[in-house]
């Protein structure tokens, strides 16, 4: 078999990286090989044009396909932890435009546009240093989280956002009960779903010497256990969500010299963009 001439203007990763605990938030086989040194090459044409289709990044696909492109050592995008997701994107962004990001931010104290330079290193060196709190301890039960596959929450993202769009139509119902009976059954769905986004994730709950993970035996649970113990695995769930988001970037205003704190917005179809 003969060797393609064009091979040595193949693509190379421009860097490496390690992902949070050597991804163990993510599901056995997601990553293979060494998880420590993992490389990472920048988008293709194709990549580029993937990350501009609105179809496709409502559905995830087109974040599933760009990260199966551009690492390698990732076999199972879909099963990765949303923990391992905005660090593996920030990566991508930066093998393909380099490190730095230009930022426009209003400031909140005199209003003038500013325009910022931001380095995505620091998105990275903050996601090398969280860490997952999994564990509620109440009274003799051991409740233990897990963070979501990124495959489960673009379901349940889909799913939110499809209730959204059915609250927007009902506000255009000029039947009063019409309206009334369309957002109960709207508020019953997306409690719904509140409920289905907690019990997965639950791992496991150890009582009694037991530890169970049987689903269905969770989803029993859920529904007649204590608001305490609701609550609790809420907190710990915005705990870890507000850890593992991106963090703020310290910046000054130009024209007043206020301090300021701006945060990116990981939105696929701006954040893959050359600025």
């Amino acid at each position: 078999m003969s060797t393609n001439p064009l091979q040595k203007y193949f693509r190379q990763p421009k860097i490496f990286i390690k992902l949070p605990s050597g991804g163990i938030y993510s599901k056995p086989g997601t990553i293979q090989g060494d998880v420590t040194h993992m490389p990472v090459y920048g988008m293709t044409g194709m990549d580029e044009i993937m990350m501009k289709t609105p179809d496709a990044l409502l559905t995830g696909e087109s974040t599933a396909n760009v990260i199966a492109s551009c690492c390698p050592n990732i076999k199972e995008p879909w099963e990765l932890s949303v923990t391992d997701i905005l660090m593996i994107l920030t990566a991508i962004r930066i093998s393909t435009y380099g490190s730095n990001m230009h930022v426009q931010a209003k400031c909140p104290d005199c209003g003038a546009d500013n325009d910022y330079e931001m380095d995505l290193n620091k998105i990275i060196e903050h996601y090398m240093q969280c860490h997952y709190e999994n564990t509620i301890v109440l009274d003799q039960m051991v409740i233990k989280t897990q963070p979501l596959t990124y495959k489960r929450s673009t379901e349940l993202n889909l799913k939110n956002f499809q209730l959204q769009q059915q609250m927007e139509q009902a506000l255009n119902l000029e039947d009063s009960e019409a309206k009334q009976h369309q957002y109960t059954e709207i508020f019953k769905a997306i409690s719904d779903l509140q409920i289905e986004i907690m019990k997965a994730s639950i791992e496991s709950i150890e009582v009694d010497g037991q530890i169970v993970t049987e689903r269905s035996f969770i989803s029993e649970w859920l529904a007649n256990c204590d608001k305490s113990v609701v609550d609790s695995i809420k907190e710990l769930n915005q705990q870890n969500s507000n850890t593992w988001a991106i963090p703020e970037f310290n910046v000054e205003c130009d024209s007043c010299n206020a301090l300021n704190k701006v945060r990116i917005e990981l939105d696929e179809s701006n954040f893959f963009v050359k600025a």
